[in-house]
């Protein structure tokens, strides 16, 4: 049986499982910066438009299947997967909230194409694939179902509530029932926990960073590492960075300590951009610690850019997620 395994990033250990399986990690981050056009997401998926086309499609990190060889290179997913006899496609997203994010995405995608749709087969994968070995991918037992209508229209639903411009309809996924995609709303749940505190002006992982650097964790190292101390299960160690240095900047800096060459370093400057955070030595100014002890509002005295699904996020338009009372607070 030829058989397709759609997964995240993190499941790029399934490659190694089976020799016979083709394997397509998606790579899309949907939990930071700008949310990709619905005309980019389609084009990753639907193939390059000639031969030297620069833009990353969904092929490129698929290996040579023993069955297909290199067909699957420039082509569609779906053109593929129907002209090659592909007889089943096996999603394998875990909890994680940004693999939530690319399982309801592609869900909708798929839902178009009837073909593909009726081929569907959802892995409840209730483990973090990043840090499964091969022998636990393999002999693990991991319930699977069919895809019914009623799992796309729900993927539909959630997609189209994280991409609007405002959290509104994401918090409304709260109160529904997703019995088959069980990990949706516990995700949902905690990307709202990354908006700002209507107290502090911090979203969770921006809180952890603070508590972590008061209790004297002032290396990156420490607070970047995967699996490490931040617990944090939104971001990934590139998207700490940019977060650290939000509150280290601005009029009043909850911390200091950070290394200045940052400010002047291109993003793109992956090797002098890790050796500056690993130079940097960091604590909590006076105003970080009061905002830690919720005294006082980091966004009160600091400017916000920042994306959050579709949301943009700014002091005029500043929705706050109260984690106590789970509830949302619109902008003032």
């Amino acid at each position: 049986m030829r058989r397709v395994i759609l997964t995240s990033s993190s499941g790029v250990g399934l490659i190694h499982v089976d020799r016979d399986d083709l394997v397509a990690p998606l790579i899309f981050r949907f939990v930071s910066g700008p949310l990709p056009t619905s005309y980019h997401l389609d084009q990753y998926l639907e193939g390059r438009m000639y031969p030297r086309d620069p833009e990353v499609h969904w092929s490129d990190l698929v290996r040579r299947s023993s069955q297909t060889g290199l067909a699957h290179k420039n082509l569609g997913l779906v053109w593929f997967c129907d002209a090659y006899g592909v007889d089943l496609t096996e999603l394998w997203f875990d909890p994680e909230p940004n693999s939530q994010l690319l399982l309801i995405w592609i869900l909708d995608y798929l839902r178009s194409h009837p073909s593909m749709a009726e081929r569907l087969r959802l892995r409840l994968v209730d483990f973090d694939l990043l840090g499964a070995d091969v022998a636990e991918l393999r002999d693990r037992p991991v319930r699977e179902f069919d895809v019914a209508d009623s799992d796309l229209e729900a993927a539909r639903v959630a997609w189209e509530a994280y991409r609007t411009p405002t959290p509104e309809l994401c918090f409304g996924l709260l109160g529904r029932n997703f019995p088959r995609l069980p990990f949706l709303k516990p995700a949902m749940e905690q990307l709202l926990a990354e908006l700002p505190s209507p107290i502090t002006g911090l979203g969770a992982t921006e809180a952890r960073l603070l508590e972590l650097i008061a209790e004297g964790r002032n290396r990156t190292k420490e607070l970047f590492q995967p699996g490490g101390l931040l617990e944090t299960r939104v971001f990934d160690q590139w998207e700490l960075g940019p977060l650290l240095e939000g509150l280290a900047s601005g009029p009043m800096p909850a911390i200091t300590g950070l290394d200045p060459k940052l400010a002047a370093l291109p993003q793109h400057d992956t090797r002098g951009r890790n050796a500056a955070y690993r130079r940097s030595r960091l604590s909590l100014t006076e105003f970080g610690l009061a905002v830690l002890a919720g005294r006082e509002d980091f966004r009160r005295h600091n400017p916000i850019r920042r994306w959050w699904g579709g949301t943009l996020l700014t002091n005029e338009r500043l929705w706050r997620w109260d984690r106590e009372n789970r509830s949302l607070v619109p902008p003032d």
